[in-house]
This record gives structure tokens, C-alpha cells and sequence, in this order.
């Protein structure tokens, strides 16, 4: 899923891709096909929680790209 200015570069909402082993491999993917992406950026969640080191993918992982939170 991705949420925010994030879908003006990969111009879609959700994405499905397969053979993804962890969260590195779907990053090099992703800035691959949107190399716009690579300048960006983010914060990834899988399975509804934020991660901050490579994460381990299976075949049910919802990944989400979500745009940095700002306080208030």
C-alpha cells in the first residue's frame, strides 16, 4: 500500500509484487522501477508496524510506504 505523495511517483495506491524475500530486496526493487522513489522520503511498515532494519518478507506481508509523520 502506498499512502500520500508517494502515489504521485508510482501513480497507484497498492502494488503486488512476488519473489520479495525482505524489505532491502522490495526497496532495490521498487527504486528500480520508480526511480523517482530512491530520492524520497519514507517510512516502511509490514503487517501494520513500523520497522527500522531489514525485515524478513513472506507470501501474506502488507508492506506499506507511508510519508514522514509530522508532529503537532
Amino acid at each position: 500500500k502506498i499512502f500520500g505523495q508517494l502515489t504521485e511517483i508510482i501513480n497507484s495506491h497498492e502494488l503486488t509484487l512476488t519473489d520479495i524475500s525482505d524489505t532491502n530486496s522490495l526497496i532495490n526493487e521498487l527504486n528500480k522501477r520508480y526511480p523517482l522513489l530512491s530520492g524520497s522520503r519514507y517510512i516502511v511498515a509490514v503487517n501494520k508496524q513500523t520497522i527500522t532494519a531489514n525485515t524478513v518478507l513472506n507470501d501474506d506481508s502488507v508492506v506499506a510506504l507511508l510519508p514522514p509523520f509530522s508532529g503537532g
